[in-house]
């Protein structure tokens, strides 16, 4: 990277989009993945350049990028040939809370805006700590959360943290350590032994069928499943290890666990 802060960056995943955006640092960013979505507004503004775990490598090029963003082992490809080709990149691999928050910290740092990163962190770490303390009835309900339906994945780090900071139990919380999805692929009667309260679904892009989870051999006897509990809480508010989790997916996780308190 030639020039600090760069002036032109390339997001590969969501997460560095919002966050560039709230810390008033859009104008550096030259394009974006395709699953960019928030703001509304990134997606008449900015390119895209690429999905996950594909990228259109000379259409990046021809954006001459100082500095490309990825995320994690996924997209060691495409930052592979990114290298290659002389580009700097960056690579984030944050999989829990305190991750995303030094990712915000980082980025901030990286595009000289450390202080205005570190109140847009202070800000939503005081917002979980606020929806933390709110006070639930006993008992917590114990909450299944499915990331993926062939083969069955549980949540990953950060879902599980954001569930207990909703007043929920995470009913597999042994398997949140695991960062790949591989290592968090369970057979359904690991669910069905754990007998969850309440099952929230977000199938990484693809919309969640509750009557496939419903019909799944042996769960009719689930609380969830008996009680009809089944959330689909959708994977761009949740699934990306940024702000959104930290807004609108925790908000759709206190939702699904207390709807008679809302």
């Amino acid at each position: 990277m030639r020039d600090f802060p760069p002036r032109r960056i390339v997001c590969l995943t969501e997460e560095t989009v919002e966050t560039l955006y709230l810390l008033g640092e859009q104008d550096r960013i030259v394009g974006v993945s395709g699953y960019a979505v928030r703001p509304p507004q990134v997606r008449r503004e900015k390119p895209r350049v690429a999905a996950f775990i594909s990228a259109d490598i000379p259409k990046i090029l021809a954006l001459a990028p100082d500095l490309v963003l990825a995320f994690s082992d996924l997209q060691a490809d495409i930052v592979a040939d990114l290298v290659r080709a002389g580009v700097a990149v960056h690579v984030f691999n944050q999989r829990d809370l305190a991750g995303i928050f030094a990712m915000i910290r980082t980025l901030g740092a990286i595009v000289g805006a450390a202080e205005r990163a570190e109140r847009l962190a202070q800000d939503l770490e005081q917002r979980l700590a606020t929806i933390a303390a709110t006070p639930r009835p006993a008992p917590r309900p114990k909450v299944y959360f499915e990331e993926w339906d062939d083969p069955l994945i549980s949540g990953i780090g950060w879902v599980s943290e954001l569930i207990e900071i909703a007043g929920g139990e995470d009913a597999l919380p042994h398997l949140r350590v695991h960062k790949a999805a591989k290592d968090r692929i369970i057979a359904p009667d690991v669910v069905r032994d754990a007998a969850p309260d309440i099952i929230l679904a977000s199938w990484c892009g693809k919309k969640v069928v509750p009557d496939r989870i419903r019909k799944r051999d042996g769960w009719d006897t689930i609380p969830a499943v008996r009680n009809d509990r089944i959330v689909e809480i959708k994977s761009t508010i949740i699934l990306q290890p940024g702000p959104a989790a930290l807004t609108d997916g925790l908000d759709a996780i206190v939702k699904a666990l207390w709807p008679q308190r809302l």
